[in-house]
């Protein structure tokens, strides 16, 4: 009798978990998923009719009004190449710091390494605060220019300590000797041996650190007053505060029509800004659930 064409037979048991299972997951899935749905929807359909509830699977009054209005701002194409650039530029600054220091920790033979990362993980505790941050990019000369949003906040401790999690757990040290014996260098064997084997946790990385830099708009708010240097964010801030502004000081029709298209662009706000950073992730699924899973469980 061959073994591997028997079939295991389920317990009732396992049946009723499976089920439950699948229906939890289905459950959950739903509530993660309908919020998403209905933002998308709801940028389509009347506001009277997403007000009163009548939106629910399908949109209601057929409308591309917000979209309109808020296209109609040519700054926000500023902003888009704002942000593509502090994204862009960021993300590839942001992942080479993180993920040297993050190498440069993992290495048994780095002196002080428990000094060092004692340093770091401190300062996500307790740090400056703003007013001391902000004297600081004013001396060093970054207020109000370019490289404020690129090159200051780059460092992220979270994911340094993840690159070294992954680092000590998956890159063995028989490779490192293998290699000195060799005669590689510490430089080449980085470059040339551990960055190849680690596009997991640089696909994570990154993945992180472009969200965090395209949502971001408070450290533009703070540290720019250069309109042509504001990020997509703040720029789509300011245009609800200003139709908010001329919904509140408006009158009979024209503030029926500011509070319509306020209720319109709120929703096709969020889907202008959502929709170019999630389509990065297709691009790096492969390696985002291997990369979080290696980088925080030791193996």
């Amino acid at each position: 009798m061959n073994i591997k064409s028997q079939k295991i037979k389920k317990s009732k048991g396992d049946r009723a978990f499976e089920i439950v299972l699948y229906i939890l997951s289905a459950v959950l899935m739903l509530i993660v998923l309908y919020p998403l749905y209905f933002v998308v929807i709801a940028s389509f359909s009347d506001p009277a009719a997403v007000g009163s509830g009548k939106v629910w699977l399908i949109p209601k009054g057929v409308t591309l009004d917000g979209y309109k209005e808020l296209l109609r701002h040519s700054e926000i194409w500023i902003g888009y190449r704002n942000t593509i650039l502090y994204t862009f530029l960021g993300t590839v600054f942001g992942v080479c710091v993180n993920v040297f220091a993050g190498y440069a920790l993992s290495r048994k033979e780095l002196p002080g390494r428990k000094f060092f990362t004692f340093l770091f993980v401190f300062t996500m505790f307790f740090n400056g605060g703003l007013i001391p941050t902000f004297l600081t990019i004013k001396d060093f000369h970054l207020y109000d220019s370019f490289w404020v949003l690129v090159i200051p906040f780059a460092v992220s401790v979270y994911n340094i300590i993840v690159a070294r999690t992954f680092f000590q757990n998956n890159i063995p040290e028989d490779l490192n000797d293998a290699a000195k014996i060799d005669g590689c260098g510490d430089l080449y064997y980085f470059f040339k041996i551990v960055l190849p084997l680690s596009k997991s946790i640089l696909s994570v990385i990154s993945l992180w650190t472009a969200v965090g830099i395209w949502n971001s708009y408070f450290n533009a708010l703070i540290y720019l007053k250069d309109s042509n240097l504001y990020p997509l964010q703040l720029i789509l801030r300011n245009i609800l505060i200003t139709n908010d502004m001329q919904m509140t000081f408006g009158s009979g029709e024209a503030m029926q029509i500011a509070l319509r298209l306020s209720n319109l662009m709120r929703y096709s706000v969020i889907i202008v800004s959502t929709v170019p950073i999630m389509c990065m992730y297709p691009f790096v699924q492969k390696y985002f659930n291997k990369g979080v899973m290696i980088g925080a469980v030791k193996g």
